[in-house]
């Protein structure tokens, strides 16, 4: 029995289609972004500016956690002891927003409790700005990347379109499919670093609104405090009355 020969053209063939499959496979993901071309370099720096906003303010909101009911109770005792400066102090040893907050109220103690709270309301303002600073940076990345990633792909069509004319039409697919796809990463690169940094804006927006409103919270609840024994001598003296 004749055993047919495999065709030596088609074996060739093979080998060279897994040959090139082999090296797209092994291409490594630094090569695959270097084919994007130029645009690369600011989405690069996009997406390194992107990483260190969203680390530094995860850290900086972190940090601003304290357990609020024990912090106003421990003020209190002290306030309601007579020792002022020890308040004081209590509140330089605890490096949070509210103990700024709150210090800013103490050290107005003994004027109209409406100056106290112009005191507390500006201190409140500006650990606000520190809670929102370079959040800007990441919307404007999350805006501003998808678009540079889109200009890298049109910019890339135009010359593979340049191509085509400089060959007269006369192009390979395979060729031009290659142009395509070099220059379709800078879109993908592009909405990845933009997704990113947008669910990251909202999602630490929502961190440092959460912030705010607790803050806003334990402001109120010290100046009733303050408050609270002025209250107690005006029913007193309804009563009497």
């Amino acid at each position: 029995m004749i055993q047919s020969q495999p065709d030596t053209a088609d074996t060739n063939a093979v080998a060279d289609t897994l040959g090139i499959a082999g090296q797209q496979e092994t291409m490594s993901m630094f090569e695959l972004l270097a084919e994007g071309g130029v645009l690369m370099i600011p989405l690069f720096i996009l997406s390194v500016l992107a990483i260190f906003v969203i680390a530094e303010r995860w850290r900086t909101l972190n940090n601003t956690h304290i357990e609020i009911d024990g912090f106003l109770r421990t003020v209190e005792g002290m306030l309601k002891d007579g020792d002022r400066q020890r308040a004081l102090t209590y509140c330089d040893g605890i490096d949070k927003p509210l103990a700024r907050i709150l210090k800013a109220g103490i050290q107005r103690l003994g004027r109209p409790i409406r100056d106290i709270e112009d005191a507390i309301s500006n201190a409140g303002k500006k650990e606000i700005f520190h809670l929102e600073k370079r959040m800007n940076w990441l919307a404007t990345i999350a805006g501003v990347a998808p678009l540079v990633g889109f200009t890298g792909t049109v910019t890339g069509m135009i010359e593979a379109f340049m191509d085509i004319q400089s060959l007269q039409g006369n192009v390979n697919p395979s060729v031009l499919a290659g142009g395509i796809w070099e220059a379709l990463i800078t879109t993908a690169t592009g909405l990845i670093v933009g997704i990113i940094a947008y669910g990251f804006y909202n999602f630490l927006l929502g961190k440092i609104n959460r912030t705010v409103h607790e803050l806003e919270n334990a402001s109120a609840d010290f100046i009733d405090m303050l408050q609270g024994p002025s209250n107690k001598k005006e029913k007193q003296a309804q009563r009497v009355q």
